[in-house]
This record gives C-alpha cells, structure tokens and sequence, in this order.
C-alpha cells in the first residue's frame, strides 16, 4: 500500500451503477432509535408522503456554478463522453434524446452551441448530501429513493395548507444550496410519484402539486393527464402489455379490476391499484435492501491488451466492490471477472474467470490478489479488451462467520483482516479517498474513462474551488 493524495475517478448501466458507488448516506441527526411514524399517527390520521425531485439534477449542478448557463441548451455527458444521462430543457426542445451517441449529434451540438460536460459525480453526490441534509432537518422520516429522488413521510407534521408548504420547502432548497425540484404531496408513494411529475411537466402548478385537499374531479383531470408509462412500477417494459390491454394513462389504470391487474403485472399490479386509489401498500424505506451481489465494472478509455493496466483496472474495481462490501457487513466466498471486446465492432467476445475463496472474504488485498491470479489464466496476448466487471457474490453476514472442523478457516488471520481493513477505511475517511491505497491501483491509468469535458469539483477539493472576483 502507498500513500497518495485523493484522485477520483458507457452507456446507461454504468452511469446507473456510478449512483450506487456515491454515498447517500443518511445525515447524523437521523437515528435509528428514531420512533415509528406508526408510533406517532392518531387513530384515524391519514398517512400523507411528500416526493422531492431534483429537476435535471446533473445539468441543475453544472449551472449551480456556471450562471452562464442559465436557459440555454445543456447536456451531461457518461464517464467516456459516450453518450447523453442528462439534459437541460433547453436541450430536450433540440430533440436530443437520452442516451444519445455524442458522435450522432455533434453537428446539432456545435449548431445549437450545446454546451457539453463530463460527468463530475463527485459533485452531483456532494450536493445531493446537501440536500438530504435539508429534508432531514424538516423530518427524520426520510427515504434515499436516488441520488436525485427522496420520499419524505410528513404525516405527523402540523401542516394545514400542504401546497403552502411544499412552496416554502422548494423555495428553501432553491435558496440554501441552488437546485430547482419539483415536489409531490399525496396519501401514498405512488401518487406523491405522479404529483411530482405533474409539478415538473405543468410550469402552472410552480413546481409543486398535492393530491391532499382536491376535489375527485380534480384528481381525475390530473391522473388522466399522466400517460401510463410514467406511472411508478410500469415504465417501458409494462407499458406496451397495458397499452394492448387498453390503458393509457394513470386514470385508467386506477380503474382497473384488482385481479385484472394482478394478472397483467403480478402482486404489483393489485399494490398499484390500491396506491393509485389513496391506499398506502408501500412503506418508507429507511434503510437500503442489503445486495446479494456487488458488481463494479467500467469502459475502458482507451482499449487495451497490456497486463498491467489491466491489473490496474481489477485493483481498482476490487477496491471499491470490498469496500461496498464492508459496508453492508458482508463476507464473500465467490468473486467473478468479466472483459468484453468493443460490441461495436466486429468479433465481439466476452471472457469469464470465476474463483471461490477458501474461507468467505472483505480484504481488499487478498481479492485483488485472487482476481489478478484469475485474469492471467484467460488472458491471450492480442486481445484488445474494452470493458472490465468485477463481480462479489455469494454473500453472508460478517457476523455470523460459521468455522469448520478441518481448521480452513483461520480465525486468528480473519481477526487480523478485520482489523487491517478498519484502520485501511479509517484512514480514508478521515483523510480522503484513496488517501491510501494498494500499489496495484497505480501500476496505470491509461485504462481510466475519458473525462475531457469535466467541471472543477468546485465543493470537495481545495485547489478547484471556484474564484470569485470582486469589481468595486
């Protein structure tokens, strides 16, 4: 291991894995001995959830320091410079869609002066902190949906006028940290999930809209105007079977018989009939599933079929899977690898190397070891590889270590593991990430995503901090 000083680091499942890697931890003013919300309800109270979406959130980031950019096309581009994850509304109105390949549009980019960045996640994860840390001060009852996305359950709040509210909420995120959200307010997390759209897509609401407190027509005329693949639970994949059924939109959908609904989209469907008609089915969800597996894996920025920047590339991986890993409490018996070719070009191939540990794991060492060893039984000399997945999987409790009578596992160098691993974590959360490190991680860098058109991180490192000037 060596010391260092913190260096951070396509298509749309890297960026979707990019969110689990930033921390979305719950504030400290948010206890676990918080009491039930259950606990505090009346008899009779009606369960009230308020969503906030942060609208554009990357794009909403980038122009947080660069006013300049206000009302004008924008888009956020994948680790590689690939392909579009966000896009200012300006640059929606361009018809430029999501996911789309950079090269495809550059013409209507340099057209249409888009201003293009890479992706800065470690800005958009500091203030999604920020953020969370607001909401939590109006309640500990706090739902971490996504890094862009919090589920807030406010039944117990003295609110009379729950639009009045939401307004003052979206005006304090505004002014404390500078992010635009849209709010929804209803009786349960799937029509709060549809009042925040409709507060996103209809500029007459300003920002926020409530199902408390409406008449029937009212609620009517707005779930008849959300189309059934923004519904929370269809999306793409249910729509066209609902569709086909004869159901368009979310009015529709709440209409529909529960087990008709059941057959077409399992025990989900009858739950979301019931949502969608005032009965809460889902809970808040304080704390996060524990995963049954871990992946990290990136796109090379260049491809490559050299050794050691490959090694680089699964000690990099295998760092940041162990260090998931401990977090969740969790031990490994089975670690995976997988490279691919470019699938863009001709004679794609994928290889896979898979490996069981003698006795279940969190050393970052001793996984970086085992995965390199397992890599050089695949590799062949010529081969241009593009990607790299690590895998961690068949996961059990670290508490519940279970030993055997042949004395494989070793206890004594378990303990020491642990040990080593908690101070290696120590150190990196007190002085920085990847303050320290195993040597293996700086063998390259070559294989690193390209970042050309990244922001400063204008929030977590001295030396980019934004300079202001002062004209007298």
């Amino acid at each position: 291991m060596k010391h260092a000083h913190v260096n951070s680091d396509n298509t749309k499942q890297d960026i979707l894995r990019k969110f689990s890697e930033v921390q979305l931890k719950y504030p400290k003013n948010i206890s676990r001995k918080t009491p039930p919300q259950d606990a505090l309800l009346g008899a009779g109270m009606m369960r009230v959830f308020a969503l906030i979406d942060c609208n554009n959130f990357f794009v909403s980031c980038e122009r947080l320091f660069r006013p300049d950019l206000a009302n004008k096309p924008v888009v956020v581009l994948s680790s590689n410079d690939g392909c579009v994850v966000a896009r200012s509304n300006e640059a929606k109105a361009l018809g430029i869609p999501m996911g789309a390949p950079v090269f495809k549009f550059k013409e209507i980019f340099n057209q249409q002066h888009v201003t293009a960045f890479s992706g800065n996640f470690e800005l958009y994860g500091n203030i999604s902190r920020r953020i969370i840390n607001t909401l939590s001060s109006i309640t500990p009852y706090i739902e971490v949906y996504s890094i862009d996305e919090s589920f807030l359950d406010i039944s117990s709040l003295s609110i009379t006028n729950y639009r009045k509210w939401a307004l003052t909420v979206r005006a304090q995120i505004l002014q404390e940290i500078g992010i635009p959200v849209s709010i929804g307010v209803a009786p349960t997390k799937t029509l709060a999930k549809l009042a925040s759209i409709i507060a996103k897509q209809q500029p007459i609401h300003q920002g926020v809209f409530s199902f408390i407190d409406i008449t029937q027509q009212a609620r009517e005329a707005a779930l008849a105007s959300v189309d059934i693949q923004d519904v929370w639970g269809v999306g793409w994949r249910l729509a066209p079977r609902l569709k086909a059924a004869g159901v368009h939109t979310a009015l529709q959908l709440s209409r529909m018989r529960p087990k008709r609904a059941q057959q077409l989209m399992s025990i989900t469907g009858r739950q979301m009939i019931a949502e969608l008609n005032g009965i809460s089915c889902f809970p808040l969800e304080r704390t996060h599933k524990v995963q049954k597996s871990i992946m990290r894996g990136r796109t090379f920025g260049e491809d490559t079929n050299l050794p050691h920047v490959i090694e680089a590339a699964i000690a990099n991986m295998a760092t940041r899977a162990a260090y998931r890993l401990r977090e969740q409490s969790q031990l490994a018996w089975r670690a995976g690898l997988c490279l691919e070719t470019n699938r863009h070009k001709p004679g794609y191939k994928r290889w896979y190397q898979e490996v069981r540990f003698t006795a279940p794991t969190q050393d970052t060492g001793h996984i970086i070891a085992t995965l390199t060893k397992a890599f050089s039984k695949i590799h062949k000399p010529g081969r241009l590889y593009h990607r790299l997945n690590v895998y961690l999987y068949d996961l059990v409790p670290a508490q519940n270590l279970q030993t055997d009578l042949l004395g494989i596992i070793n206890i004594q160098n378990y303990h020491m593991s642990h040990r080593r691993m908690k101070a290696f974590d120590a150190i990196n959360h007190r002085f920085g990430r990847r303050h320290i490190r195993y040597a293996a991680e700086d063998l390259s860098r070559s294989w690193q995503p390209r970042r050309s058109r990244s922001s400063p991180r204008y929030v977590s490192h001295w030396d980019e901090l934004p300079t202001v000037r002062i004209v007298q």
